[in-house]
């Protein structure tokens, strides 16, 4: 946990992702937030027994945010990482809002294939996989793409503990949506090719309190665009949620 006051933001990766993924929202949010980020079952060197499913992750968030001794909290969630948000919401009574990157309300709107590209057995193949995760320009500009590469050999899910990632994702649906009445902020990259578009803005539409915000970029829009991409969940938390009570 990192930061000393206001109200706890916890973050949740995408599938096989370790804590890496938020190495952006993370810090620029923690003077002033609480932010959480842990290693999901499997990830880096937690747990890796199964089952995976997504109510199995829905409760070691729980466990998480106890132990950090959360009593409220906003959850920030990408792609699997939206569908814990979503359960965590339904399940637990932590949750005071959520924002989703990249999330689909059901497994059949994954392509699993591109997902399974993502993540390539071999690991010599890691650096060719985030042509699927970022823009041409932001891998050739950014001069983080071998740092990258180490954290994802260090902390990503791998073996079984990846095939149950994409078995919790592949069997989750999220309805019935109407019930979910906190507020949702749902962002997504433009040219997600995991997950259309139009995936996300089904799910914002569904919602009874839900926003949809498209972000330039492909899965790891929210990296490629962090500064924007923290601002825009900065204003969501202090617009909808207030932070003084």
């Amino acid at each position: 946990m990192a930061g000393d006051a206001g109200p706890t933001v916890v973050f949740v990766p995408d599938v096989g992702f370790g804590p890496w993924l938020w190495g952006w929202q993370a810090p620029a949010l923690s003077g002033r937030y609480q932010t959480v980020v842990y290693a999901p079952r499997g990830t880096e060197r937690s747990d890796a027994e199964g089952p995976y499913t997504v109510d199995r992750f829905a409760a070691d968030l729980e466990a998480v945010l106890s132990a950090a001794g959360a009593d409220q909290t906003h959850v920030v969630g990408a792609g699997l990482g939206g569908m814990i948000a979503l359960r965590y919401a339904r399940e637990y009574g932590r949750a005071r809002s959520l924002t989703l990157f990249g999330t689909a309300g059901g497994g059949d709107d994954v392509d699993e294939s591109a997902l399974r590209a993502l993540h390539p057995a071999d690991p010599t193949r890691l650096r060719e996989s985030l042509s699927l995760a970022f823009s041409e320009r932001f891998l050739a500009e950014t001069g983080l793409v071998d740092d990258i590469v180490a954290w994802r050999r260090e902390e990503d899910a791998t073996g079984d503990a990846l095939e149950g990632h994409l078995r919790a994702v592949r069997e989750f649906r999220a309805d019935p949506l109407h019930e979910l009445t906190l507020p949702i902020l749902v962002c997504h990259g433009l040219e997600d090719p995991i997950v259309p578009v139009d995936a996300g803005r089904t799910l914002a539409d569904g919602l009874p309190r839900g926003r949809f915000e498209a972000v330039e970029g492909k899965r790891c829009c929210f990296v490629e665009h962090s500064a924007a991409v923290t601002d825009a969940v900065e204003r969501f938390i202090d617009e909808d949620t207030p932070t003084d009570g």
